[in-house]
């Protein structure tokens, strides 16, 4: 029991810490040490630890990785970037297009994505029209994760909650929906608040020619892939077609079908995180063999009720600046079973994404971004993140308990 504690306590130290002095490690490797160390301390048998890994969301993000690496190949998201900024016209505009496309783009096409080939498209707009991006990229940012909380498929810590809680795709988006789409305003609020100045004189908007490459041929499949995956997420469930097998057979007709080389698209899925999902798996059940969680469980405050709904809230604030929200959902998953309640299933997915808004590393589409910015010399530092996130963060998590306290109010508790 000792023994698994200290291998929890230590694979976390290392997510926390992902550059340990004169040791090195990041989150992945960390996550896999304590794997390992959980099988050859005994704490679990190699079929237990086999047993323990959550292969319905490994082939979810899988299946969604071959499509998204197909699109980005085709050039698919910076064609959507660019054809709707084209319609702004003052800065008002761009940044509510900005807002609004980037937010309904991440919940059906994987935010992290989304933001990683949205990116340079708002700072070349930003460039050639003498405005400054910061503003812009910070909104993307805060509509990214917002916009991601409605769908099971926005991020990877709600495809987590969607596969354990059986919960619909469209049943997630419906009772999901008001809260990203009131955050995405106050998202706009509160950049203008923030950023008086870049909004008092009015500025053309141009977008000077375009260094983006697009394979409309390849679109021609790949597009269409994307949509029947989608339509097949809302109505799989009718035909006894899982979420997973969708996703897969998705991956595999854009492998067999689409125009790019198998290979190329394989080497875009990112194999590091799944094997980051994998090895948390094993790391968390073997905590959970122990009995270590049973004390944890018992006093834990996950009821459907307004107290319940806070307390999710306020923990998923904290700990996913802590250990972001993908390893804090996964060690929630043991939680949230034994609440076997919907609601705080949707909750816990609403809360940990909009959490992720608060600091520059309580989300990897937060990293994206600013990793991306700063390579083309735009620097966007802790605090000037930190002034609009924070405020985001706690007004969203506020629309986010009172939109689901109303569902809970009106009988919408299990399902």
């Amino acid at each position: 029991m000792k023994i698994a504690l200290v291998i929890f306590i230590l694979t976390y130290a290392g997510i926390i810490f992902t550059r340990i002095p004169k040791i090195n490690i990041d989150r992945p490797s960390a996550a896999f040490f304590g794997s390992v160390a959980m099988i050859l301390f005994g704490v679990l048998t190699f079929n237990e630890a086999m047993a323990a890994i959550d292969f319905n969301t490994i082939c979810l993000l899988l299946g969604m990785m071959l499509i998204i690496a197909t699109l980005e190949i085709d050039g698919f998201f910076s064609l959507i970037a660019e054809k709707t900024v084209r319609v702004a016209h003052t800065q008002r505009a761009l940044l509510i297009i900005i807002i609004f496309v980037t937010g309904i783009s991440s919940a059906f096409l994987v935010n992290d994505a989304v933001v990683l080939l949205f990116t340079p498209v708002l700072i070349a707009i930003c460039t050639s029209s003498n405005l400054n991006p910061v503003p812009y990229l910070i909104a993307e940012i805060l509509a990214s994760n917002a916009g991601s909380a409605m769908t099971m498929t926005g991020n990877p810590q709600n495809m987590l909650i969607g596969i354990n809680s059986g919960i619909s795709y469209g049943k997630f988006l419906m009772l999901l929906a008001p809260v990203s789409i009131l955050s995405m305003f106050v998202i706009f609020g509160i950049i203008l608040l923030m950023y008086p100045a870049e909004f008092k004189i009015r500025k053309k908007i141009i977008f000077a020619g375009s260094d983006f490459e697009y394979d409309y041929k390849s679109m021609k499949f790949s597009v269409p892939i994307f949509i029947f995956v989608i339509v097949m997420f809302f109505i799989g469930g009718k035909i006894n077609m899982s979420i997973p097998v969708i996703a897969l057979t998705g991956g595999s007709l854009v492998l067999v079908f689409g125009r790019i080389k198998p290979s190329k698209i394989i080497k875009e899925v990112d194999w590091v995180l799944l094997l980051f999902f994998a090895a948390l798996f094993i790391v968390v059940r073997g905590v959970e063999k122990t009995g270590l969680l049973e004390t944890f469980l018992k006093n834990a405050l996950l009821t459907p009720d307004f107290k319940g709904v806070a307390f999710l809230h306020a923990l998923s604030l904290f700990a996913s600046q802590a250990v972001s929200n993908v390893p804090f959902t996964v060690i929630m998953i043991p939680f949230m079973k034994i609440a076997d309640s919907g609601i705080m299933w949707l909750a816990l997915a609403s809360a940990s994404t909009l959490a992720g808004n608060a600091t520059i590393i309580g989300a990897m589409a937060n990293l994206i971004v600013i990793e991306s910015a700063q390579k083309r010399k735009i620097k966007i530092g802790f605090f000037e993140f930190l002034k609009s996130g924070i405020i985001v963060t706690l007004l969203t998590l506020i629309i986010s308990m009172a939109v689901i306290c109303f569902w809970i109010l009106i009988g919408v508790s299990n399902f």
